[in-house]
């Protein structure tokens, strides 16, 4: 049996969370009367302090819609060169929002004032407008590198003086919140929209959440239409998110530990040059120059470790639900003592 490193998409529901779909109270979404999809967008509304949400299947579509109620064609969205909105959505912001990136280069995909500032467009015909700012938390391509509120505040303080709008890429907001030790309520106030995706480190099979103000969300409502995402007796996947909201939050420290004892073990072997500082359940590593990652990762394999690639020369295990202690005692154990091919 592999133990599978390779992204916390990959959780199956848990024996609870499979019970609480089955048993969920459906209805026609499309028409508004699935009483589950409505008690976990109001739900998620209450814990972020905003007005608003959507249940959507995935954070890709929560991010689109987001960045097409908040631009025009001919605007520019400001994001990191890592984004996942910008890197791994299809080329979403040009095809359904007709709109420009500027590409910011932060510490391990992490904004501040001073990166964004420089960046804002004047009032010029020749240049698209600044219209929308886009944080992502956890950065993925960042090691799991987590904003803090404090940082996040004078972001909104610049957005708002300039007019811009600021949107959050949630997919993995609670094991932010997990490691900054900030409170989720106190969010709402900077965001105009927070995606927050269910199917990561909660461990629900499909979904995010887009939130917002009832306008921003009425509009959203119509492009998630159009985009095909309405849904229909969606309240058997909204369950699962209920269900890992109330169950799963509190346990992604172990997670974040585990996370440790593997960055820890890396950090000795010799086929490894350098570890990303760990801040929750991501782990990347730049494989040593005399060995290649293809023959790190199957050696990995070869003991029944899954792991996957961010770049030419890095490696990414990602814990989640379904990795227990005795998978991590395995793999460090396998870390210790793994011998890959060198290069020749």
């Amino acid at each position: 049996m592999k133990t599978d490193f390779r992204s916390d998409t990959v959780t199956v529901p848990t024996p609870g969370m499979l019970a609480a779909m089955m048993s969920a109270k459906v209805g026609d979404d499309v028409y508004g009367e699935d009483e589950t999809v409505a008690e976990l967008e109001a739900k998620l509304s209450r814990t972020f302090n905003m007005e608003a949400g959507l249940f959507c299947p995935s954070g890709t579509m929560t991010n689109q819609i987001a960045i097409k109620c908040f631009t025009q064609p001919m605007d520019e969205v400001i994001c990191d060169q890592t984004a996942h909105v910008y890197r791994y959505e299809g080329g979403g912001i040009a095809y359904h929002s007709m709109a420009s990136v500027r590409l910011l280069h932060g510490p391990r995909g992490i904004l501040t004032p001073e990166l964004i500032a420089p960046e804002i467009n004047a009032d010029d015909i020749h240049y698209p407008s600044s219209t929308l700012v886009v944080l992502e938390n956890t950065v993925n391509k960042g090691g799991g590198a987590c904003y803090t509120l404090d940082q996040i505040a004078p972001i909104r303080e610049l957005c708002k003086r300039h007019g811009l709008k600021l949107h959050l890429d949630g997919a993995r907001i609670f094991n932010a919140l997990t490691a900054t030790g900030d409170m989720a309520h106190n969010y709402g106030q900077y965001f105009d929209g927070i995606s927050v995706c269910l199917s990561k480190g909660l461990g629900a099979p499909v979904g995010s959440v887009l939130l917002g103000s009832k306008e921003t969300i009425q509009k959203a409502r119509k492009i998630r239409k159009a985009f095909g995402g309405g849904m229909r007796q969606a309240g058997f996947l909204a369950a699962a998110g209920i269900y890992a909201l109330d169950h799963h939050v509190q346990r992604l420290a172990q997670d974040h530990q585990h996370a440790v004892l593997l960055a820890d073990a890396l950090q000795a072997a010799d086929y490894v040059e350098d570890v990303m500082p760990v801040e929750s359940n991501i782990v990347i590593f730049k494989v040593a120059k005399e060995y290649s990652t293809a023959a790190v990762i199957s050696s990995l394999d070869d003991h029944g470790i899954l792991c996957g690639t961010t770049g030419p020369y890095t490696i990414r295990f990602v814990t989640h639900l379904n990795i227990t202690e005795d998978m991590v005692a395995h793999a460090v154990r396998t870390i210790n003592n793994l011998k890959p091919f060198r290069n020749s």
